[in-house]
C-alpha cells in the first residue's frame, strides 16, 4: 500500500490504498496504516509525535536527565516525585498510547535497519527492572528485542577485560536490546565488595564512556537508567517477596545482607552517574518508588528517543503497483 500525497483536511493523513483491496481511503503518512485499522490494532487512533499527539507536554526526558559533569547526590532526588502527575485513567491511558507508539516505532526501527537502540537498567534489588521490561516492552515484537542479564562473571569471562563478555550483547542496527544490570556493575559491586583494587576500577568510568562513545558513533542510542527508590521501599518490596511464595524462587541470601551495603552502594551510583553521563549516552534517574511513574516516564523518554531519530521505511526493491488490483 502507498500514500499518494492528497491532501485529506488532517496532516498525519494522505488518501492511499488500503491493502490489496483497492479502496482509496485515509492511510496515515508514518505507519501505512488507515484511522480503522489503527483502532483495530491500538484501541484509538494512534499518535505520532509524543509531544504534539499526547495530551500535555509532560517533559520528563530533560528534568530527570543527569547533566553531563554535573555532580550527583542521590539524596537530592525524591523516589516518590511525580512531578504533578496522578495515578489515574488520563496517566493510564497516556502509557497505553506511549507502549503502542513504542511497537509501531520498534517495527520502523527493524525495518530500516540504520540504528540500534540499547536500554540499561540498573537499581537496587528490588528496584523494578524485570517490572520495567514486562511492562514498557508488553507490546514490543520479540523478534526485535534482545533482553540480557549480567551475573557473576564465568570463569571464562572473568580472565578477560570487564567488557570483554558486554560487546556480542550489543544490539544489531535495527533491533532493540536491554541490559539488566551491565558493564556498570564493575563499578558498582566490584567497588562496594572491594573485588579489585581502587586503581582498578576508578580507571574503568573512562573506559566506558569510550566504549559507548564507539556505540554511539556507531548508530547505537544508548539510554541508562537508574530506578531509584527508597531504602524503605525496597524493604517492603522485600517483605511482600516474602509473603508471596510464587516469588520466593526470586530470594535468596545474599538480597537481605547487600542491605547493609546501602551507603556504599548510593555513593557508587552517584559516582557513575557522575563520570558516565555523557551527551552521547546519558543516565536518567527514574523516581521509581511509583512502579507506574516509573513506566511512564522511562516509555516517554524511549519514544521520544525512537522518534527523534527520523525514520523512514525503506523503499521497496521492486514496483509494487503492478501486483496492486486495479
Amino acid at each position: 500500500m502507498g500514500a499518494t500525497g492528497v491532501y485529506t483536511g488532517d496532516p498525519q493523513f494522505q488518501v492511499g490504498l488500503a491493502g490489496l483491496t483497492g479502496d482509496w481511503v485515509p492511510v496515515c503518512v508514518n505507519c501505512q496504516y488507515t484511522h480503522t485499522q489503527n483502532r483495530q490494532r491500538f484501541g484509538f487512533l494512534m499518535p505520532h509525535s509524543v509531544s504534539e499527539r499526547l495530551p500535555g507536554d509532560l517533559k520528563l526526558q530533560n528534568r530527570l536527565q543527569v547533566v553531563p559533569g554535573d555532580g550527583v547526590k542521590l539524596d537530592d532526588f525524591d523516589p516518590d516525585k511525580t512531578y504533578g502527575l496522578k495515578n489515574d485513567e488520563g496517566s493510564q491511558k497516556t502509557l497505553q498510547k506511549l507502549v503502542a507508539r513504542l511497537a509501531h516505532l520498534q517495527y520502523l526501527l527493524y525495518a530500516s535497519k540504520k540504528y540500534a537502540l540499547l536500554v540499561i537498567l540498573q537499581g537496587m534489588d528490588c528496584s523494578g527492572k524485570d517490572g520495567t521490561i514486562r511492562q514498557v516492552m508488553s507490546q514490543v515484537n520479540p523478534q526485535g528485542c534482545r533482553v540480557t542479564s549480567f551475573k557473576t562473571p564465568s570463569a571464562e569471562e572473568a580472565a578477560h577485560d570487564f567488557l570483554w563478555r558486554i560487546h556480542p550483547a550489543v544490539p544489531d542496527r535495527g533491533m532493540i536490546g536491554i541490559f539488566n544490570r551491565s558493564h556498570y556493575e564493575d563499578v558498582l559491586i566490584v567497588r562496594v565488595h572491594k573485588l579489585v583494587p581502587e586503581t582498578v576500577w576508578s580507571t574503568r568510568y573512562k573506559e566506558i564512556n569510550s566504549f559507548e562513545k564507539i556505540l554511539a558513533e556507531n548508530n547505537v542510542k544508548l539510554l541508562k537508567f537508574y530506578l531509584h527508590i527508597s531504602r524503605q521501599e525496597q524493604k517492603k518490596r522485600f517483605q511482600q517477596r516474602l509473603q508471596d511464595r510464587a516469588k520466593w524462587w526470586k530470594l535468596s541470601p545474599s538480597d537481605f545482607q547487600e542491605r547493609n551495603y546501602w551507603k556504599s552502594y548510593k555513593a557508587a551510583y552517584e559516582d557513575a552517574l557522575r563520570h558516565c553521563s555523557t551527551p552521547w549516552a546519558p543516565w536518567y534517574v527514574i523516581p521509581a518508588n511509583k512502579k507506574w511513574f516509573r513506566n511512564l516516564a522511562i516509555s516517554q523518554i524511549i519514544v521520544k528517543t525512537l522518534e527523534d531519530m527520523n525514520m523512514k521505511f525503506p523503499k521497496p526493491t521492486f514496483d509494487v503497483s503492478q501486483f496492486i488490483r486495479s
